[in-house]
């Protein structure tokens, strides 16, 4: 038990280190984002946002066996390969940041919709897992009129940002989403591409595409698909970094112009209003149109309802370009990195022979 005297003291040490400049900072609040879905294609927005607003971004671990079957285990039956991972992810981060951050993207384009499984994730979850942190689920919807600095500032103000704060933080994260996407249209993966931000150097952005085509890559591969297809490794079994080992060089929608690809895909009778389809189906028609590669290959996860039609979309169009050799690859739990290298190696082989 402390004495009158020993107490007065306390008091008065606590009271010089409130003043004194010497005092004990506060931890920053914690947002959690999961390595899922879009982070493949958002996450410098994101990251730096919340950056701004001074909070700390904790980023959940790459995919592995574990968050794999955890999300399995959580998530229903008959939803894709991609949100059974994220719910896997989330899972990750529950215990160790303040609050989760699970955007509801209803609409990334006037004029078209992400995936309804995007748009219904923040309930999922919450019916699915008992112990998580509070949900950021801000709605994105510019089909509705709803900008991006609107669901931002309602963001920043749940976080109880000024509003001078929360503007200055979503235009530094404009511009350094800019810096990504114009990074990535260099030949960058997005994982290179945020790696060769944190340098703010041109030089390496230039030349880190390139230090690949010095080991003499034979051929060029197109690769279509959804962002978190084909750049989760753990998810379509490493296919990037294999087909690079096997002496070939890879493009995917993302090193496109979104032009090319807007262009291309209204090539179709129908317009298609899925915003991340329709960049599948417009890269795959550039691809087969002249875009100059030797073979095209697509990674559709198995349950995706939206990638079950555009499929057929794209492998009408390999028909009309048989001189160009095509391959779709079904992703789920099940896959088997042997049989997906197996294939891949026999496709190579193939279009190695054709070119002989």
């Amino acid at each position: 038990m402390k004495t009158r005297k020993s107490a007065a003291h306390s008091r008065s040490t606590a009271k010089q280190c409130r003043f004194s400049g010497s005092a004990v900072r506060q931890p920053k609040a914690s947002v959690g984002i999961p390595r899922s879905l879009l982070y493949y294609h958002y996450f410098p927005l994101w990251k730096s946002f919340f950056e701004e607003l001074g909070l700390e971004v904790v980023l959940s671990s790459p995919t592995n066996k574990k968050i794999l079957e955890n999300g399995v285990k959580k998530a229903v039956d008959d939803i894709c390969l991609p949100v059974k991972l994220c719910f896997g992810h989330v899972m990750e981060l529950a215990d160790k940041v303040d609050y989760l951050f699970v955007p509801r993207l209803v609409s990334v384009e006037e004029d078209a919709f992400t995936c309804p499984k995007l748009i219904g994730l923040p309930d999922m979850l919450r019916a699915s897992l008992d112990k998580i942190p509070p949900l950021l689920d801000t709605c994105f919807d510019l089909k509705a009129g709803i900008s991006p600095y609107r669901s931002f500032r309602e963001l920043g103000r749940k976080l109880n940002r000024s509003s001078r704060t929360i503007r200055r933080a979503f235009e530094k994260a404009e511009q350094r989403q800019d810096e990504f996407r114009k990074a990535m249209q260099k030949g960058l993966t997005p994982s290179e591409a945020m790696e060769a931000l944190k340098t703010k150097n041109e030089t390496r952005l230039t030349s880190a595409a390139s230090e690949r085509k010095t080991k003499n890559e034979e051929l060029r591969i197109a690769l279509i698909g959804r962002p978190y297809n084909l750049y989760d490794g753990y998810l379509n079994m490493n296919l990037m970094e294999k087909l690079r080992q096997l002496g070939s060089s890879v493009i995917t929608a993302e090193m496109l112009p979104s032009s090319i690809m807007e262009k291309e895909a209204s090539r179709w009778r129908t317009e298609i209003f899925w915003t991340f389809g329709r960049r599948m189906v417009g890269a795959a028609f550039h691809f087969f149109n002249g875009g100059e590669v030797d073979g095209v290959i697509s990674c559709i996860a198995f349950e995706c309802g939206p990638d079950s039609l555009l499929g057929v979309l794209i492998e009408d169009e390999a028909e009309r370009h048989k001189d160009i050799p095509y391959m779709s690859l079904i992703l789920d739990e099940h896959s088997d990195e042997t049989g997906v290298v197996t294939r891949v190696e026999a496709f190579l082989d193939m279009i190695r022979r054709k070119k002989r």
